[in-house]
């Protein structure tokens, strides 16, 4: 966002706004969910979400310590491969588990 001098339109403004505070990022959370639900299957999805993608990296909640370490040790690899091959457009090149106890209490938001 480059300074201008002067007024500028709402809409711009608006649109700025929504973009810089990730208003709209509600649908992309949603294929993000999706996209990770496919890929974990129902058993590891149940008890975790997906966060986001940082450079990259798919940042994934997990409820508890047991299941983090057998998705970073035993899974990590072939859900990559899936959601590589499934959702090429989201350009996953690794992911990351984080411990959050509460990753497989929460339920979707409805938009």
């Amino acid at each position: 966002m480059a300074y201008e001098s002067g007024p500028q339109p709402l809409a711009r403004a608006l649109a700025e706004l929504i973009a810089l505070r990730g208003y709209a990022r509600s649908g992309g959370d949603a294929q993000l969910q999706q996209a990770w639900c496919s890929a974990a299957g129902p058993l590891f999805s149940r008890q975790s979400r997906a966060l986001a993608v940082k450079r990259g990296v798919l940042q994934v909640a997990v409820a508890h310590s047991p299941l983090l370490s057998e998705l970073a040790s035993f899974h990590k690899q072939t859900i990559l491969q899936t959601l590589q091959s499934q959702h090429p457009d989201l350009k996953i090149r690794d992911l990351k588990f984080k411990l959050d106890s509460e990753a497989g209490q929460r339920t979707p938001r409805s938009a």
